[in-house]
């Protein structure tokens, strides 16, 4: 290769321009992919190459063959699961993590990029009220980051009671309690089962998803021994918080660790009208979020915080002759299941220097103002109950029975114009919208309430 060459030039200049054509275009855009998964796979489909090719005419080939199946997650009409999408400042910082290609598993490694990634967890804290000294650790997403969390609790309540989880593993062991709402994520019940700690016990909740602290304190008193409590600041159907205050009383009252997850739902604190939903957020043990849901950032971006950094490095911690420390200060790897892994605290860096605490809260706000519009335009359609106080991001609709909402449901989705995802919940079908890219406007807004009363006049 001459000296001389620009190598990568051509190739990160096919990606510019198919990169912004994409952002671009995507307020006009069907919101939902062009082709079905098995179009696509079809579409793909094709044998190893014998030789090489130009890296730009493989990015162009990547362009086409890609898109067709491509989501436009970047879509202000989006609404679908709780996705969502990006920002300029964190989707350049996050091109730029990948040219330097840092590992940042420790500082020594890339000591720039780990101590922007420290600015960025004290960031943070500072800006959801969360216990300065605490530990973050950025990891993959709101499982990944259940998940740390979670090892830092079992091994936090198993040492009270004598049992060195690290060193003596589960075998044998005394049994760790874990309750949950019965309306807590999927995700929560995944990181368990990686951490072996089996199925939670679900508690009860009200009628907007939030565990009720009279049944937890119940079920706290009924068992004993080494035990973890975990609590939801955002619920996936009604975006409410659990009460704070009173189930994490509850819980340390009975030596519990109380973990919450907060993936979407976190971030109300940052919004001094909303911080009240999360009153006591603070009182807890550790909390996992995902940038990507609320802050936008570009995925992948999990935020796992633990108050007390002993337990979570015991857990995350690894150490090996080749591993020198270098610094008094703990190495990211510490703090993550990730030995391995690129800065993708970053683009969260960027997020807040660029919006500054007042652009979060506005960001936040804007969500919820968004939500409670799009529930009051579907509640003016004939047939549609809102079924949810409408406090946070999400809303869920039903019709007069299951059948008309799954078809009103399929005709929204096959009409294109704005993407809300069918669900399940307090024993109905419902279809829910979840508002979570900042991308969306007043516009946005009208657009998809007109095509969910387009759908419901057709059916």
């Amino acid at each position: 290769m001459d000296a001389d060459e620009d190598v990568f030039g051509p190739a990160l200049a096919r990606a510019t321009v198919h990169a912004q054509r994409w952002l671009a275009g995507a307020g006009d855009r069907r919101v939902p992919p062009r082709s079905s998964p098995a179009e696509a796979a079809r579409a793909v489909a094709a044998p190893l190459p014998e030789g090489p090719t130009p890296a730009d005419v493989v990015i162009d080939e990547l362009a086409a063959l890609a898109e067709p199946g491509l989501m436009t997650f970047a879509s202000g009409r989006f609404f679908g699961w709780v996705v969502g999408g990006t920002q300029p400042a964190p989707l350049a910082a996050d091109w730029l993590v990948s040219a330097w290609d840092q590992n940042v598993g420790m500082r020594a490694m890339s000591p720039g990029p780990a101590a922007l990634e420290d600015v960025a967890g004290g960031w943070l804290l500072d800006l959801l009220g969360l216990p300065s000294g605490s530990d973050v650790g950025f990891v993959t997403g709101a499982t990944s980051a259940n998940l740390t969390c979670q090892a830092a609790a079992r091994d936090r309540v198993l040492r009270a009671v004598g049992w060195d989880v690290e060193e003596r593993g589960l075998a044998g062991g005394p049994h760790v309690r874990v309750l949950v709402g019965a309306e807590r994520h999927v995700s929560v019940d995944l990181a368990l089962r990686y951490l072996g700690l089996g199925v939670p016990e679900p508690v009860a909740v009200d009628d907007q998803g939030r565990i009720d602290p009279v049944a937890l304190g119940a079920a706290l008193a009924a068992g004993e021994g080494p035990t973890i409590v975990c609590l939801q600041a955002g619920n996936i159907h009604s975006g409410a918080c659990d009460p704070m205050t009173g189930a994490v009383a509850a819980a340390h009252a009975h030596g519990a660790w109380v973990h919450v997850d907060g993936a979407f739902g976190l971030w109300a604190a940052a919004s001094p009208a909303l911080a009240p939903m999360t009153a006591g957020l603070a009182g807890a043990d550790s909390w996992a979020t995902d940038a990507h849901k609320t802050l936008n950032v570009p995925y992948d971006c999990g935020i796992a915080v633990v108050a007390d950094p002993q337990p979570l490095r015991r857990a995350m911690g690894v150490h090996a002759a080749y591993l020198a420390d270098f610094q008094e200060a703990a190495d990211p790897v510490e703090k993550t299941p990730e030995m391995s892994r690129r800065a993708r605290g970053l683009p969260v860096w960027a997020a807040l220097r660029a919006l500054g605490r007042s652009g979060v809260a506005e960001l936040v706000d804007g969500l919820v103002a968004h939500a409670r519009a799009i529930a009051d335009g579907l509640a003016g359609i004939e047939g549609v109950q809102v079924l949810n106080d409408v406090v946070f991001t999400q809303v869920s609709v039903a019709f007069e029975d299951d059948e008309r909402t799954r078809r009103v449901t399929a005709r929204v989705l096959a009409d294109g114009e704005t993407w809300m995802s069918g669900s399940h919940w307090r024993d109905r079908d419902v279809l829910r919208v979840s508002v979570s890219n900042a991308a969306t406007t007043d516009a946005d807004v009208e657009r998809a309430v007109a095509a969910v009363r387009r759908a419901a006049e057709a059916v």
